[in-house]
């Protein structure tokens, strides 16, 4: 007989009705007599970070292949951001103007269209649609733990006109993310002093938004903190003690909440690090800082507890294991 290869499909398909603002690129892998063999694998979609400006390809591709090499099958989510193109730094000196189309909850509703989406091509890429999870980075942390939090209230599922049940992932892994716009907001009078870093954060809030600075309802329901409940996924999340740009204190925040509503969770800070590190290895980096040995054992911790609350649903022994067996 005749093996069959495991090979990957991957095809970019846009969402929504509006427009073509968001798309989800599948990474999925095809079916093999020598592995699950017609059973289904779990899925993880993947929102990378950049301020909501743009979507990094450093938080995308490449921890997409990382997934698939435990297994997974892998979809990426560019959703809605303010520009369409490469980001210019010159573009944070200067005055955003708001997009009504660009701002929250856009980017959640657009995650709820991509679980939705798999979920209705699960028998033909073989997905596992209880084991379909969500990761995020930075600002794309933001909308998989938004999302995690608020998938089963009106602003998604009245959109979308489906029950919650359809909507839920099964988990939510998270690095160096924002999950309490009020800590933002505080964060926000420590920077005052530093133009750039002021500037910056002003502007993501208007892109993310819609204005510089949100008051107490808005940030409300900007924070992943506000919105944990009973129907909320176990989590899996990590950082660094030294990030600039997001406080540590936002994963620190999110991993007593989840404690506080016996949500189960795993939590990894690491002593040094910049922010956006991706996977710390060469794989995703831009520059030699952006890799670190130390920080990179994220991906093995994270592979631990996904086998541990995820698995393949392998055999104990193979067919051709028995044969020899009987030999």
């Amino acid at each position: 007989m005749k093996k069959e290869k495991i090979k990957m499909k991957i095809k970019k398909i846009f969402l929504g009705k509006e427009n073509q603002s968001a798309s989800l690129t599948t990474y999925v892998l095809d079916d093999s007599i020598e592995t699950l063999n017609g059973k289904n694998r779990p899925a993880v979609i993947i929102c990378p970070g950049g301020g909501f400006f743009t979507c990094s390809d450093r938080e995308a591709e490449p921890i997409a292949m990382y997934f698939a090499s435990l297994g997974y099958h892998a979809f990426v989510l560019r959703y809605t951001t303010y520009f369409s193109d490469t980001l210019e730094m010159s573009d944070l000196l200067k005055t955003l103007p708001k997009k009504e189309n660009t701002i929250y909850p856009k980017q959640i509703r657009e995650l709820g269209e991509a679980m939705l989406l798999i979920r209705k091509n699960a028998s033909k890429w073989h997905v596992d649609t209880e084991s379909i999870g969500v990761c995020g980075f930075s600002a794309g942390g933001h909308v998989a733990a938004l999302y995690s939090t608020e998938f089963n209230e009106p602003v998604v599922t009245d959109y979308l006109g489906v029950d919650k049940n359809d909507l839920r992932p099964a988990f939510a892994i998270l690095g160096y993310a924002i999950t309490d716009y009020h800590l933002l907001d505080a964060d926000l009078e420590k920077r005052k002093n530093n133009p750039m870093d002021y500037h910056f954060m002003t502007a993501s809030n208007i892109v993310t938004c819609g204005t510089e600075v949100p008051d107490r309802e808005l940030e409300t329901k900007l924070s992943p903190v506000d919105h944990v409940d009973s129907d909320t996924p176990p989590f899996f999340i990590w950082t660094t003690a030294t990030d600039p740009l997001v406080n540590p204190l936002h994963s620190l925040e999110l991993a007593s909440v989840l404690a506080q509503n016996n949500i189960s969770y795993e939590i990894h800070i690491f002593d040094q690090g910049t922010h956006g590190l991706s996977l710390a290895s060469q794989a995703a980096a831009g520059s030699k800082a952006q890799i670190s040995p130390v920080v990179n054992q994220w991906t093995n911790l994270c592979a631990k507890w996904l086998e541990n609350n995820f698995a393949l649903k392998l055999p104990a022994v193979s067919d051709f294991e028995k044969m020899k067996g009987k030999n």
